[in-house]
């Protein structure tokens, strides 16, 4: 004979559990008479027959007609009040579950109108908070009949949500405002995402109590990754390495110079950008009407790569990498360059 459960209970903090279903697999033997308890954090929602009948809120409950009187509706009188009946209890957590985390996969592309290539990418990171507000609601269309649903089960969906949501008011706000302002108004951004976000926890039983930007950041996206992910024609890229590879020798003369390294996803880079062709074209034009610079009447007819590179005050990396784009002439004797006085002035004067 089956079990008649006539006190039915769920005595634990839940602190990682949604919702504990009693019992977790089958149905349960009650019979009207019955006590539930629920805990001060809880709701107990009524089950039978795949229907939600009624909810209970904390305290210890008998299970009579004034408490739930649906399913008294659905049995009748036919069996007696002491007949035992079958139903499922869903014990629902309603505390406020707090600080979890949400984060940027992938960049944002955003505007950045008057700044750099125009356009940039963001990553950011933060906190958030939910609390079940429709513990019935929240049972019947996300969880079903699991025996347990945890906040592991639903976080995806949930930083989905609210990542959506950040996406379309950083969009709104950059037709508006550059990337420069923007990340000077966390607050209002984190408070536009809940104002946003607020209808989509709502339609499935919670509520969004808190999101939080920890911190709103360009990328470090180099040129190379911005390239193959279409952003950038080759022309651009073309010209952020030049710009990566003359701001890394000027840092450091003396070592190898990264052609790509990470520009901020159109960060300031851009103005650099300008300010560094700007002093090539005019360096050019230079070259055009005036003699070389005294140090060039010192050149020997033939130098090394490494030669070649004190002349021109970069890294011997910097002239070898000129060598193998075709952009300075050099003869290759064995497993070393050559390069002529020749072919360094005609590569300065472009």
């Amino acid at each position: 004979m089956a079990r008649v459960f006539d006190v039915v209970e769920y005595p634990s903090e839940m602190m990682d559990e949604l919702v504990h279903r009693f019992p977790e697999t089958g149905i349960a033997d009650l019979r009207f008479g019955s006590q539930v308890i629920v805990r001060e954090s809880q709701a107990a929602v009524f089950f039978r027959d795949g229907r939600a009948l009624d909810v209970l809120g904390p305290g210890r409950h008998t299970i009579s007609t004034a408490n739930v009187p649906l399913l008294t509706n659905l049995l009748g009188k036919l069996f007696g009040d002491r007949t035992p009946f079958t139903a499922e209890i869903y014990f629902v957590s309603m505390r406020e579950f707090a600080d979890r985390k949400w984060g940027t996969p992938q960049p944002i592309i955003v505007r950045n109108a008057g700044v750099g290539l125009g356009i940039a990418l963001l990553q950011g990171f933060g906190t958030y908070s939910f609390q079940v507000t429709d513990p019935q609601q929240f049972v019947t269309q996300i969880v079903g009949q699991l025996g347990t649903y945890r906040t592991s089960d639903i976080e995806n969906r949930l930083r989905t949500m609210l990542l959506s949501r950040l996406q379309d008011l950083l969009g709104e706000t950059t037709s508006e405002k550059n990337v420069l302002d923007l990340i000077g108004l966390t607050d209002e951004l984190g408070a536009g995402v809940r104002a946003k976000a607020q209808d989509d926890f709502l339609a499935i039983g919670l509520l969004l109590k808190s999101f939080y930007i920890g911190n709103l950041k360009p990328s470090d996206k180099s040129a190379k990754e911005l390239r193959d992910m279409g952003m950038l024609d080759m022309q651009t890229y073309t010209q952020l390495q030049a710009a990566d590879a003359m701001r890394d020798a000027a840092q450091n003369p003396a070592g190898g110079a990264g052609l790509t390294a990470g520009i901020g996803a159109g960060m300031g880079i851009g103005n650099a950008l300008s300010g560094s062709l700007a002093g090539m074209m005019q360096g050019q034009g230079q070259s055009q009407t005036q003699p070389i610079a005294p140090a060039a009447a010192g050149m020997p007819d033939v130098m090394t790569p490494s030669e070649a590179a004190g002349f021109l005050k970069v890294s011997e990396e910097d002239v070898l990498a000129a060598i193998n784009a075709g952009d300075l002439k050099a003869r290759k004797i064995g497993s070393a360059y050559r390069i002529s006085k020749e072919s360094l002035q005609e590569y300065l004067h472009g």
